[in-house]
């Protein structure tokens, strides 16, 4: 099945090169993965995964090592962010 993963601000970063840009990239993803399983290969810190929506929908620190995905799903993942 096909997901679109989005990272925003510094996350960006640990996308291919090429999917920097839009800040997204699709990818093909078996029925078991999960939101850990997906980031994994792309060596995020977990200290920087704050917060993690799919479809739009927050998905707590808890459940992102279980939760599974649809074909079609988004999911968006942003840093702690800081300001004033």
């Amino acid at each position: 099945m096909q997901i679109t993963l989005k990272l925003y601000a510094t996350l960006t970063d640990f996308l291919p090169a090429a999917a920097r840009r839009e800040n997204l990239v699709a990818l093909e993803v078996d029925e078991a993965a999960t939101i850990a399983t997906v980031i994994a290969p792309l060596r995020i810190p977990a200290r920087l995964v704050h917060l993690v929506l799919v479809n739009g929908l927050y998905v707590p620190p808890a459940e992102r090592g279980a939760r599974r995905f649809r074909d079609g799903d988004v999911v968006a993942i942003w840093p702690p962010i800081a300001g004033g």
